[in-house]
């Protein structure tokens, strides 16, 4: 995880029971105010052994406690860029529900997209998936999954799956005290979504409110993970790379 700045402020309706704002609430942080961290540049540290402290193990989950979008770290946002440019043998995965902002400080040699990065799209219920995805598949993007996490609702995703430039759905429930319901038909609806266009699934976590076969289960936090991955769900299309390496 490399988390460059922490800090947001709530955007739509999967941010109402944001994990950062539980966790800052904790030691009575302000999460709402951004500000730039001190591993900003992690990326480019290295240990006594001058080898980097990151390394090329798993995908490095970027700005996980904020947005890597937000407009108050568009003035550090080049400088992230360039220390991304600077270490092509990791794999930087950038989740964002500010897509429309993609290109507020995007580098002059992006391109079509740096083969080193994936960016998320998160589209928690069909309203964000309608207006965000639209966006994300016009811009200049080399590879492309996307979010439903939170998943507040059954989500129709086939137009924008069928046109080839998803690589990836990840899908999970949401965690919290008070976490809204995941719905497991909702799950397996987008599964069946992705095998029917090609397209790799991940059902990431169940979310501690539950529902299976009508019944409501509460799920403690540390099993969330553990249960999604027993049910046995996660595909990957046949004769393509593995998206998630590592996980």
């Amino acid at each position: 995880m490399w988390n460059p700045w922490h800090g947001c402020h709530k955007l739509s309706e999967g941010c109402r029971n944001c994990y950062v704002y539980r966790q800052d609430a904790r030691y009575q942080k302000d999460s709402s105010l951004v500000e730039k961290t001190a591993q900003f540049d992690l990326p480019l540290r290295r240990g006594r052994d001058g080898r980097f402290l990151l390394r090329d193990t798993e995908p490095v989950f970027t700005c996980g406690t904020s947005d890597f979008f937000v407009e108050e770290a568009d003035a550090w946002r080049e400088e992230a860029w360039r220390m991304i440019r600077q270490r092509p043998d990791l794999r930087f995965l950038i989740i964002t529900k500010r897509i429309d902002r993609f290109t507020v400080a995007l580098p002059d040699d992006w391109e079509t997209g740096y083969p080193n990065v994936m960016i998320g799209c998160t589209v928690e219920n069909q309203d964000r998936a309608d207006y965000r995805l639209p966006i994300f598949l016009e811009l200049p993007i080399a590879k492309r999954t996307v979010c439903a996490e939170p998943l507040l609702e059954a989500v129709d995703l086939y137009r924008y799956l069928r046109t080839g430039k998803i690589c990836g759905v990840v899908a999970g429930g949401e965690s919290g005290e008070q976490a809204r319901i995941c719905d497991y038909r909702w799950i397996l609806s987008l599964r069946e979504q992705c095998v029917d266009t090609g397209v790799a699934f991940w059902f990431k976590q169940t979310g501690a409110r539950f529902v299976k076969d009508g019944r409501l289960y509460s799920v403690k936090r540390r099993f969330q993970h553990a249960q999604a991955r027993r049910a046995g769900i996660h595909y990957e299309p046949p004769g393509k790379e593995a998206l998630w390496r590592g996980e």
